[in-house]
């Protein structure tokens, strides 16, 4: 039995159509917390979701990357909890679903996070910060994956993508560490994110508010579980986990129960 079943505080049907998707996400940011509201933080996991073609379709010609994602018809969610400030891993789950609503870009969440919830509801306990490979509020409506999770949960958590959706910015330092703002100039300059490089000479990362987390505490945290690698631990461990776990769903050897 779990210590800590996992609880969605503001439920809503995924199932939906591309317009009800985007009403609810007006009405869900409603509920978006901007400020730091938590306490001590002890447990962090990673997020990430993958999705795979299965059945007689998946013999065909292999198509291109985005109409493998347009046509998957099965969602893996993975998730990966540390003990936390010493990143030791804790546990692993997976959950694999069907895929119940399409592709569309800045809709991705109705997409990936009942999969995501399913794996949580595999761990022991709930972790007290979700990282999330997906932008939160730096997102056309303010409420991407990681916003939209957090705000189901009323969980802090953390958006960490690794490509830009929208807004822009200035010329970022090389040095670990630095960040400059990620702005919205079509909302009047404002403030939905930061880039940030979290190693030396590479490629940024787009850090943005998930929910009741500041951005500055963002990305305070998302530099304290980085290891020298530009992905941070927790969303990189998920992504790996992913991955491993779709080659067993297409070599038959992961359940999906």
């Amino acid at each position: 039995m779990k210590d800590k079943p996992i609880g969605v505080v503001r439920k809503h049907r995924w199932d939906v159509a591309p317009a009800e998707a985007r009403k609810i996400q007006e009405e869900l940011r409603s509920h978006w917390k901007s400020k730091d509201s938590f306490g001590a933080i002890r447990t962090v996991a990673g997020l990430d979701a993958s999705f795979v073609l299965t059945g007689s379709q998946a013999l065909k010609k292999p198509p291109s990357r985005w109409n493998r994602l347009r046509e998957a018809n099965r969602a893996i969610g993975c998730a990966v909890m540390y003990r936390f400030p010493e990143m030791e891993e804790l546990e692993r789950a997976y959950a694999i679903l069907p895929l119940e609503f399409p592709y569309v870009p800045g809709l991705l969440s109705f997409r990936e996070i009942p999969v995501l919830l399913a794996a949580l509801r595999k761990l022991r306990t709930l972790p007290d910060l979700l990282f999330c490979d997906a932008q939160g509020y730096a997102h056309p409506r303010r409420l991407g994956l990681a916003s939209h999770l957090g705000v189901v949960l009323d969980l802090p958590s953390i958006g960490c993508a690794k490509s830009l959706l929208i807004g822009t910015h200035k010329a970022l330092p090389q040095k670990v560490g630095s960040w400059t703002p990620l702005t919205d100039e079509k909302a009047g300059g404002e403030r939905i994110g930061a880039v940030v490089r979290t190693r030396s000479g590479v490629n940024p990362i787009y850090v943005s508010q998930g929910n009741r987390v500041s951005l500055e505490t963002s990305i305070r945290l998302t530099l304290a579980v980085t290891d020298g690698y530009r992905i941070p631990r927790p969303t990189r461990d998920a992504d790996h986990f992913a991955g491993e776990i779709k080659r067993k769903v297409l070599a038959g050897q992961a359940s999906e129960n």
